[in-house]
């Protein structure tokens, strides 16, 4: 017994003695994890999850470790950079996962000058609680002035044993890590390794592994090059060759080249929603113009854009190759200089006049680089545009109603000195940061503003009588000023639909309008939205039977944008008029309008929804996939089934989740090697030749 108590007497007496001689590496350890708790507390809510906990731990262990190479007093400059990094990771990742729902990476930071204004929806993100990290620097600093008067550094000098004190924190760190290695799975693996799902990695590893991974991936449009061409290639010919050998054996449908020798406009709806479709506040529409669209053309009701970082020009690009977004990178910014197959070449090549329109500057998301590799002849950018800084503007640049005006006089003489013709309008009023008044509010009251109170009527517990109270629940909430900035840029849309019905014009064009990706609100936004009471003015809690629970599930669903394909055209508009329900992606529109127009690209990875029907599958870049009958979710390996009564076998979420990974490694490697220009020739010959051997052999 004696024994024992001589043992922990020793080893209190050694505990204290290490805590007391390692004050700045036990600070600078403990402050970092707590922000990487804080940050995973603020963002994916997974705050005792020990997995990124242990991970993060060893890490920052390591980190840690070699700071004793340093002297005493300059140990504390080492570990205050290191926390300065850390910090900085964590107040910019806590911003950026409010806007995209993901984590920053440093190929996106890197291209902050290319993306232009989207800056200023960034600053709109802020939060009081983004900055508590920087009080952990501050507090640092404090004590490190502490321990220098108190002599702090002298003594540990005198003292410390340095390289002990390396190898056995670096040992430390390294037995702490194997908890970390041992229970990696090859999914874990896998993971880590594309990168193309951010909240997952963060999830189970930990912030500071996800972004030095992310460091390393963002080295690769210098370094892929090098490495994986000999795999990517083979895998890019069989997934390429099987899939050309079967189309080529599709069976037309009934809208086969029924649109063939029409022009086409895309209408490109800057963050319209899905929801938005016959909402009503108040008794009044909140977009007219989008809902008289879907009674009149060919709706998707159930159409889901397919962005990452890139938001916009991921859009952009999905929508004109049929292809994904990288899993590194925007393909704007970091890969322009591939070769595509897109829309505009694909009609460029029957002779059509190709141009794009956007009241933005030529930079923002390298457009003016962009847009010529994917086949537009000519570019409409705000400098084309004639408008008074001051009074025109609407958030990001020249407001909606003067951009579809100007643009509608542009069409006119391109469809004048163009037999065939196809173009791009982007829309820019209902960019984020919405509703901004700021500029200039009398804007809104031009075309008509949006009344967002509740009138309802209570009994006053005073006086027990009856009486109406109006309240603004809407009033300074980002949902309440993205309805506002809609409305506005649905009554500019509204206005140009006016000018083309009204047009000697354009009877023989078609319009596509999409929403390019949805409004990035907080969940909490329409949580608060569905459950507020309109005829109490009070919101429902949870233990209430109309409580909605707008969960992670229903905010994904609720991505979804509107796609409509209309005309003036009598004949052509009866053709198109109705309502598609299947599930579609962005990446469908190429082979699905391609039939109609007659136009294809053997490298669509989407498909003709009039073929596949009910069968469809949409996948997103983070690895999750949306049918009729499931959203499955990447990160967390569940789903939820999208019909009552459906059941869902193991097998059908294996095919399919097999499927988006396959799907996603070949098109990021089609890209980052550019392998449509390198093997592309040499797969259609090869096909061709196997055609003629096998006509010869019929």
């Amino acid at each position: 017994m004696k024994k024992v108590k001589t043992f922990f007497k020793k080893l209190n007496k050694s505990v204290i003695r290490y805590f007391s001689t390692n004050k700045l590496f036990i600070s600078f350890v403990l402050f970092t994890m707590l922000e990487s708790v804080l940050l995973r507390h603020f963002t994916i809510h997974n705050t005792f999850d020990y997995k990124p906990f242990i991970c993060d731990l060893a890490l920052l262990i390591i980190i840690g470790a070699f700071g004793y190479l340093f002297k005493p007093k300059k140990r504390f400059k080492y570990y205050f950079i290191w926390l300065v990094i850390i910090t900085t990771m964590c107040v910019v990742n806590s911003i950026y996962y409010i806007f995209y729902t993901s984590f920053a990476s440093f190929s996106l930071i890197a291209e902050l000058g290319l993306v232009g204004e989207v800056g200023d929806s960034l600053v709109d993100k802020f939060r009081v609680i983004d900055f508590i990290y920087i009080a952990f620097p501050l507090l640092y600093y404090y004590i490190h002035r502490v321990l220098k008067v108190g002599n702090y550094y002298n003594y540990i000098g005198s003292i410390e044993k340095n390289k002990r004190m390396f190898f056995g924190t670096l040992l430390t760190g390294f037995v702490v890590l194997i908890f970390t290695v041992i229970k990696i799975d090859g999914t874990d693996a896998s993971r880590l390794v594309k990168q193309w799902n951010r909240e997952y990695i963060v999830q189970r590893f930990g912030i500071v592994l996800y972004q030095g991974n992310d460091l390393v991936q963002s080295l690769t449009p210098r370094i892929n090059s090098l490495f994986g061409y000999d795999s990517a290639a083979r895998n890019f010919k069989s997934f390429y060759g099987e899939k050309i050998r079967k189309d080529a054996n599709k069976k037309e449908n009934k809208y086969t080249n029924t649109l063939q020798g029409m022009n086409v406009v895309f209408v490109h709806m800057e963050s319209i929603q899905g929801f938005l479709v016959d909402m009503e506040i108040n008794g009044e529409e909140v977009t007219p113009a989008l809902n008289k669209l879907t009674r009149e053309g060919m709706y998707f009701s159930n159409f889901y854009p397919q962005i990452s970082v890139g938001t916009s020009s991921d859009t952009e690009f999905t929508l004109n190759t049929s292809m994904m977004p990288v899993s590194s990178g925007t393909v704007f910014v970091s890969y322009y200089k591939r070769y595509f197959v897109s829309i505009p070449k694909l009609l460029g090549e029957q002779g059509y006049y190709t141009f794009s329109a956007h009241a933005n500057g030529a930079t923002m998301w390298n457009r003016n680089n962009m847009h010529p590799r994917l086949g537009y002849q000519e570019m409409y950018f705000k400098d084309t545009f004639d408008f008074d800084e001051k009074k025109d503007r609407v958030g990001l640049g020249l407001k909606d109603e003067m951009f579809f005006e100007q643009m509608g006089e542009k069409l006119e003489k391109i469809e004048d000195e163009h037999e065939h013709y196809m173009g791009t309008l982007i829309q820019l009023s209902n960019h984020s940061p919405f509703a901004a008044t700021d500029w200039n509010p009398e804007i809104y009251e031009e075309l008509g503003a949006l009344d967002l109170t509740n009138t309802y009527t209570y009994t006053n517990p005073k006086t027990g009588l009856q009486e109406t109270k109006t309240d603004d629940y809407l009033k300074g909430t980002k949902l309440g000023n993205y309805l506002i900035s809609v409305h506005y840029a649905d009554l500019s849309l509204g206005k140009f639909l006016e000018f083309v019905e009204n047009s000697d014009h354009f009877d023989n064009t078609i319009f596509v309008f999409y929403g390019d990706h949805d409004a990035k609100l907080d969940k909490s936004e329409f949580q608060y939205y569905y459950n507020y009471d309109k005829k109490t003015g009070v919101t429902y809690s949870e233990k209430d039977p109309e409580y909605v629970n707008y969960d992670y599930f229903a905010n994904e669903i609720n991505r979804k944008t509107p796609l409509i394909i209309w005309t003036k055209n009598p004949e052509k508009a009866q053709l198109l008029k109705g309502v598609n329900n299947n599930v579609t992606g962005m990446y469908d529109i190429l082979p699905t309008l391609g039939n109609m127009m007659g136009f294809s690209s053997p490298y669509a990875l989407g498909h003709d929804i009039y073929d596949v029907g009910e069968n469809n599958v949409v996948i997103f870049p983070n690895g999750n996939f949306i049918t009729n009958k499931v959203y499955y979710n990447n990160s967390a390996n569940n789903y939820i089934t999208l019909k009552e009564n459906t059941i869902i076998d193991e097998d059908y979420i294996k095919k399919y989740k097999e499927y988006a990974e396959e799907l996603l490694v070949v098109s990021n490697d089609t890209i980052v090697h550019d392998l449509i220009k390198k093997e592309g020739p040499a797969l259609m010959d090869e096909i061709k030749s196997d055609n003629k051997e096998d006509g010869n052999n019929g």
